[in-house]
This record gives C-alpha cells, sequence and structure tokens, in this order.
C-alpha cells in the first residue's frame, strides 16, 4: 500500500471512529474506582446472563446460578476443582474466564445468543471480582428507610426535603436547578396536574393578583378541595384497575361498572387513605359486616376482561380471570412482573412459578363461571358477571350518595341504542334497570389451588395453598388466608414494595417519568431509581403519614423542583438529555383526556356533571359495525346527544375492541390489562385530530360566537382566547401574527357566505343565529389555529 493511500486510510478512521462509525473503544466511559453489584454488575448478568444462570430451575444450564452468591461462589458441579466466581481472584473465576474468552466455543453468552458484553462491561466485572465480589440484596426487596438529607453548596433553593435530593444529584454532576416558573405557567401546570383541567380567566385574575407569600399553598389547597381532582386522579386508576365499559372478546357485550367509577372519584375526593383504598377494592367483602360502599369498591377485582362466546370452555376462561387479578396485583400494587412466572420459574426475579400460584390462590375462591352469556334461558344460575350487587334509589339517597344514577328509562335507552327490540332487548333493558354491579364475593367452601404446569388451566401438579413470594416479604402466619389478609400483607411496613411503588407512580403523574422509569418493573430488569435516596424517603414519609396522598402531593407540588421553569439549555441537553436530574421541569404534553377537556373547558361547553354512565361522543361513522360480527347490544355506535356530548373524557365510552379513536391516538388505554404508564408518540394523525376532530370545530365555533357576542375590542377577543388556551398573556409579536390571519380570514370570508356556512356547520351545539356568518366562521378559524398550536396541549 502506498504512503498516499495509507494516509487517507488512516484518516478515513480516524474520522470514522471520530463520529462514532465504528465501536471506539477508547471512547467507552471510564469503569468506577468502586464497582458495586446493584448498581454496575447486576445489570449486566441480569440483561445476559440469568436466563440461563438464573431463578428459573427449569431453563438453569450446567447446574449454575449466578444470581445468588452461594450458588456462585460453589464449586461447579460439572467441574468440582473450578468455581464460576472466586473472589478477590478474577483469573480463576471460571465466570470471568468464559466471558472474557475470544473462543467461540467457550466464550459466554455464546455467540448463537446474539448476546455479547461490551469492553468495559467485562472490565467492570473483572474488577468487581477483583474487588471482593460482594454480591448485594436487590434494592427494591430492601425495606425503605429515611437517610438523612444530603449536604448541598445552594442552601437557598430547596422549598422542602426534596429538593435537597434533587440539588445534591445535580451539582454532582456540575448542572444547576432553572429559575422558578412564572405565576402564570405555574397555575397552568398546577391547575392540570391537580385537576386535569386549565385555570378559568377569573381564577387567573386572582392568582396573579394576589402576591401574599401563602399564594401558591392557597391555591394548592383550593384545587385540591375541587371535585375535578378526584375525576383526574381516576384518569390514572382507570388504567390500572382496566376499568371499561365492555366486556372484550369477540361480540363484546356491554357491562355496568361505572358506579365503581363513582366510587373511586368519591374516595379521592374524600382523601381516602391509600391502605385504606386499596383494602376495600382488593377484600372489601371480607371486612366485618361490610357495607355496600365496601362491595362496591371490590369491583376493581371484576372489571377483568369476560367472554360471551358459548362454545368456550368454562373453565379455562375462569381460571384467565384468576391470572388476570393476579397479574394486575403484580404490575398495579407491587411493581412486579408476576406474569413472567406462571408458566415457569420467572427467569430474572427469584419468584418462583410455586410462590406464583400461591398468590394466584388468593383470588381463586371467587363465586363465579367462566362464561358470560347475554341471552335470554341461559341455565347458568351464576354467569361470570356475578357476584353482583344491586344499586337501589334508596342505596343512591343514603349509602352510595356519590353514585350519579339517572332515571331507569333514561339509563335503558342510553346503553340498548339501536339494538333490535326482542326478547333479548327486554332481558338486557330489565337488567339495565335495575343497575347490577359486578363485585366480589367467595364460595361458602374453599376452592383447591394447583400449580398449573405451563400454565394450562387442565394441567393440574401439586396443590399450593396461599402464600407470597419470599423475596418480598414471607406472609405471616398470623394474617388470615384471604384476601384481607393479603391487603395487611401488602401495607405490612416491612414489605418494601408498596409505598415505593404508588410514590413512584404519583412522581410519574407529575414529571412525566418515575424515578424508577419502569413503574411496572421493579424487578431485576427495570431500571435503577436516579434518586434512590429521595424515592426511600418519600415511601417512607408517605406510611409515616397515614399513607396520606394530599399529603403526598403537597410534598411533590411544593417543590423547588416542581415549579422551576421548563426552559432548557445547550449545557443541561448535553449533559442530561432525558432530564432524569430534574434541572428543568419537563415539558410533558398532556393525556388524551386532558386535551379533551382543555378544548371543553376553555370553550365553555364542559359540563362539569360528576360520575354517572359512560357517554358516546362523536366519532368516525361505521367503526364499530366494521369491527363486530353484528351481533350483541354493542354491534352498532349510537352517539349521545345534548349534554352527553361535552363530558370530561373519563367518561368516554370504551368499548375494548373498537376503543375511541381520537383518545387511542393520543397514547389513551384501551384497557385490555393494568396499565400503569402510557406510551408517549408523536404523529402526524395527533395533528389531524387537532385540525379536524368535530369536537375542536365545535369548541372553536362556539367559543368564536361567544367572543363575538362580547362588547370588546377585536384585539382583546383575540387575547382573550389565546389565554383561555394557552393559560397566559399573548406577547406582542403573537398577537400581530393571530390579528393579521384574523383579518386576512375576515376579508376572505366576506363575500363568501357559503364557504362560512359550511364552516360554522359542525357540532350539534346550536349555532349563534344573532352572529354574522362570516365573521363567525373567521373568528372560528382563528380559535382553531390557536388550538393547533403546541402549547395548547403542552402542560408546560
Amino acid at each position: 500500500m502506498s504512503s498516499r493511500l495509507s494516509f487517507f486510510w488512516l484518516l478515513f478512521l480516524a474520522v470514522l471512529f471520530a463520529c462514532g462509525g465504528v465501536d471506539a473503544p477508547h471512547r467507552e466511559s471510564p469503569v468506577p474506582d468502586e464497582v458495586g453489584y446493584n448498581l454496575h454488575v447486576r445489570p449486566i448478568l441480569s440483561e445476559n446472563c440469568f436466563t440461563c444462570h438464573g431463578p428459573d430451575a427449569n431453563k438453569r444450564e450446567a447446574g449454575l446460578r449466578l444470581d445468588l452468591a452461594e450458588d456462585a461462589y460453589a464449586a461447579l458441579k460439572e467441574n468440582p476443582g473450578a468455581h464460576a466466581i472466586m473472589p478477590g481472584k478474577p483469573k480463576v473465576s471460571e465466570a470471568y474466564r468464559r466471558i472474557a474468552s475470544k473462543d467461540p466455543l467457550e466464550v459466554m453468552p455464546p455467540p448463537e445468543s446474539n448476546l455479547q458484553l461490551s469492553d468495559r462491561e467485562i472490565r467492570m466485572i473483572e474488577k468487581w471480582i477483583r474487588q471482593g465480589a460482594v454480591y448485594e440484596p436487590h434494592w427494591a426487596f430492601v425495606p425503605p428507610e429515611k437517610t438523612p438529607l444530603p449536604d448541598i453548596k445552594n442552601k437557598e433553593w430547596p422549598s422542602n426535603e426534596l429538593d435537597y435530593f434533587i440539588l445534591a444529584a445535580q451539582e454532582k454532576a456540575g448542572l444547576k436547578p432553572n429559575p422558578l416558573a412564572g405565576k402564570e405557567m405555574l397555575l397552568r401546570r398546577l391547575s392540570f396536574d391537580l385537576t386535569g383541567l386549565p385555570p378559568g380567566l377569573e381564577l387567573m385574575e386572582k392568582f396573579l393578583a394576589n402576591d401574599d407569600v401563602d399564594a401558591e399553598e392557597r391555591l394548592i389547597d383550593h384545587l385540591l378541595s375541587q371535585k375535578s381532582y378526584g375525576e383526574k386522579m381516576a384518569v390514572h386508576w382507570m388504567d390500572v384497575a382496566r376499568y371499561a365499559d365492555s366486556h372484550g372478546y369477540q361480540d363484546d357485550y356491554f357491562r355496568t361498572q361505572w358506579p365503581w367509577r363513582d366510587w373511586v372519584i368519591h374516595a379521592f375526593n374524600q382523601n381516602m387513605a391509600y391502605d385504606e383504598f386499596v383494602t376495600w377494592q382488593l377484600a372489601g367483602d371480607l371486612l366485618p359486616n361490610p357495607t355496600k360502599e365496601q362491595l362496591l369498591a371490590t369491583g376493581f377485582n371484576r372489571n377483568h376482561k369476560i367472554t360471551e362466546e358459548s362454545g368456550a370452555i368454562d373453565e379455562e376462561y375462569r381460571v384467565m380471570y384468576v391470572v388476570d387479578r393476579t397479574n394486575t396485583l403484580g404490575k398495579a400494587l407491587l411493581g412486579i412482573t408476576m406474569e413472567c412466572a406462571q408458566c415457569h420459574d420467572h427467569k430474572y426475579d427469584p419468584i418462583s412459578q410455586k410462590e406464583y400460584f400461591q398468590l394466584y390462590a388468593f383470588f381463586n375462591n371467587v363465586a363465579e363461571y367462566g362464561i358470560e352469556e347475554s341471552r335470554p334461558g341461559f341455565s347458568k344460575k351464576s354467569p361470570a358477571k356475578f357476584p353482583l350487587m344491586e344499586i337501589t334509589n334508596e342505596d343512591v339517597e343514603g349509602i352510595l350518595s356519590f353514585v350519579n344514577m339517572p332515571d331507569s328509562a333514561s339509563r335503558v335507552k342510553a346503553i340498548m341504542g339501536e339494538v333490535d327490540k326482542g326478547d333479548n332487548f327486554h332481558a338486557l333493558a330489565s337488567e339495565a334497570a335495575a343497575l347490577k354491579v359486578s363485585i366480589m364475593g367467595d364460595l361458602d367452601t374453599l376452592r383447591k389451588t394447583f400449580l398449573l404446569e405451563r400454565g394450562d388451566y387442565e394441567a393440574h401438579r401439586e396443590e399450593v395453598f396461599h402464600g407470597t413470594p419470599e423475596t418480598i416479604l414471607p406472609f405471616p402466619d398470623d394474617f388470615p388466608k384471604n384476601r384481607l389478609g393479603l391487603a395487611r400483607w401488602l401495607f405490612d411496613q416491612r414489605n418494601p414494595l408498596t409505598a415505593r411503588v404508588f410514590v413512584n407512580r404519583i412522581w410519574q403523574e407529575f414529571f412525566g417519568k418515575g424515578l424508577v422509569g419502569t413503574t411496572g418493573d421493579f424487578g431485576m430488569q427495570g431500571e435503577l431509581p436516579t434518586h434512590p435516596e429521595l424515592l426511600d424517603w418519600l415511601a417512607v414519609d408517605f406510611m409515616e403519614n397515614g399513607w396520606d396522598i394530599h399529603h403526598l402531593i403537597r410534598k411533590i407540588v411544593t417543590s423547588s423542583a416542581y415549579r422551576q421553569s421548563s426552559v432548557v439549555d445547550d449545557k443541561k441537553r448535553a449533559k442530561d438529555p432525558d432530564n432524569r436530574l430534574l434541572a428543568r421541569f419537563p415539558r410533558n404534553r398532556l393525556s388524551a383526556e386532558e386535551i379533551r377537556d382543555m378544548v371543553m373547558a376553555s370553550s365553555g361547553l364542559l359540563v362539569p356533571e360528576i360520575g354517572g354512565p359512560s357517554v358516546k361522543p362523536y366519532q368516525p361513522e361505521g367503526l364499530w359495525e366494521a369491527a363486530t360480527s353484528g351481533r350483541g347490544n354493542l354491534s352498532s355506535y349510537k352517539q349521545d346527544t345534548g349534554g352527553a356530548l361535552y363530558r370530561r373524557g373519563l367518561y368516554t365510552f370504551i368499548k375494548r375492541t373498537v376503543p375511541p379513536p381520537s383518545m387511542i391516538l393520543f397514547d389513551a388505554s384501551n384497557r385490555d390489562e393494568c396499565e400503569v404508564e402510557r406510551t408517549k408518540t408523536n404523529t402526524p394523525l395527533q395533528a389531524l385530530v387537532m385540525m379536524n376532530d368535530p369536537t375542536v370545530l365545535e369548541a372553536s365555533r362556539v367559543l368564536a360566537a361567544k367572543l363575538l357576542k362580547e362588547s370588546s375590542t377585536e384585539l382583546e377577543k383575540i387575547h382573550k382566547a389565546f389565554q383561555l388556551i394557552i393559560g397566559r398573556r399573548a406577547d406582542e409579536k403573537e398577537l400581530e401574527i393571530l390579528e393579521g390571519y384574523y383579518r386576512e380570514q375576515q376579508q376572505s370570508l366576506k363575500d363568501d357566505h357559503d364557504r362560512a356556512k359550511k364552516l360554522i356547520k359542525v357540532g350539534e351545539y346550536p349555532l349563534a343565529s344573532d352572529v354574522p356568518e362570516p365573521a363567525q366562521a373567521a373568528m372560528m378559524l382563528l380559535v382553531q389555529t390557536i388550538y393547533n398550536m403546541e402549547e395548547a396541549i403542552t402542560k408546560s
């Protein structure tokens, strides 16, 4: 090779390495001075080794287990003279030798696994072994403890204890927090976070004019006292509890569980302690002399999908319902991927298949069948929706006063829509008028529980009895072996997960991402907490204060971390691109429900009624019909009219097989199963919703007509529209652009009455006949433009 060619070849390689075009070993971050098992080594082993050398005995290769110290240190079964890990001696540790090997016949993980450790990971394991190979228990299985507040340099910044942990991490990384957000932005942020609604003009004016030192605290108290707070909190719990208005599966019949949703709203508005809130839902029927309210709460366990297929195997589906409850407990309350142990021992977490079915046993005694049959003449006395509780007018006038029960005739009409008025209609109409809700109720005798081989409902192996995973917390002998005992176990002060999981999910509600990024997985494959001491401090503080949700929320929203501006600078973006150190407040899009609620509330269309049956707003024609067999009482979509069109997103009817399209496009859950974190996408279809959805167009028209009727200047009308939707005053440049656009549309529509009529002919809300159509259409386009600003659908 010529010298000239060699020079250019070397130059090419240098540029390629510099740009990251190929792996450049010298660019890997250095190995820490002290290598820890939990922070550094366990994630490597979990990702690359535990599948074959972890908790699952059925898949374990060579009898070697690397997740337990005593097993890893022991002599190898296939070679008693060798040890997988020899503390202090990486060169004679067989595990390290195989990991570092270049021989494809002996390197681990084997090439066919498509897994390969990086040089840095290999050096990390080598250093860990050299430093003693000290194993640590998984952080999430150790009860949380309050650590002293860390030392910080900027003593002026913290508003409460949370800020010490946040600032300490920032200072360690060489970052500084953002300045506090302006009052307008903070008001919008608090209003959406605590009520799910934008602040009204009256509240804006009052808060902006209040310079008292306690103005923010009084605002927080005011927002927490609103009935809309319970609705906001209920949205996330509906995802957790997989609430829907249909059974799911095939013909996807209607179900009446909305009174349970009314109870959830009521419970949040009463600030029911979290331990009581969950205990009632898991085991309200097992409390001494349970009230109808406590029974209604147990609807949580009955929100799973139910089959109506006559040819289905009854026991197969009954087992599926019990599995669903077990998995929901794992994800929603323990933050553990319990479902991974249904068919075999968990591959990563120390949970055996036997322990899975011991937990399953708590839910296996419900007096239910697997098949729901909606046709008359069905012979079984207890189909899948049983046990049932009937709610009467007397109940609503008394202990269940929070249930928003419309009159029977209206309810039947709303439920049945245009279904064929045959015998089936009369049977279902009678049931709808009675308002029966599925609740929990156990058999008088104990149903046996067996470990099911590979999770197969009919492959019974050994009989198992009520129990919990030993690694989390053994089930105490003196606790009742039923769901009430399980609830006591969950809220035992020694349980390491319950408080952590909930405070992490509430943190996610406010900051967009939990301190543990994998909200539903605190196990070995989950992410490590970004601020472990803060997570534990919050968990212990939550328990010490009686599981008080308001107390937890106040701690978060009164912190300086929460009150920061969301402005991003280049230095912070480079050092912390994902904002995990919270040196700024994250810019999060509103949820699907909040986007609808923002549009409804800002336009004045919102009907603020609390609770009641779900409603069917506008949606494209033919969706339901195209996705069903043509059978069932939800085979066609019967859109609601009147005030039902303008309810909050929480009350939108959710048919599992065809969920509401505009909400799904903004990442709402279809409620097939427990969901603790929604996906976050950004697609052109979302922009098309804001541009073309009848709800947005109708709201634009209605707000436009209201503004035009007011005795104010053109500029004042534009400013008011902007403030109602965006939540702040428009600056001069924004007003100039909007005013220019409005005048263009006025001129364009002045002599084009046909186009103006077509534009405003949207939605069922009565047209404002006393406002000229061209003026109304022009102002409508202006308002629609403001709704389509990115800031309109962004919290902060």
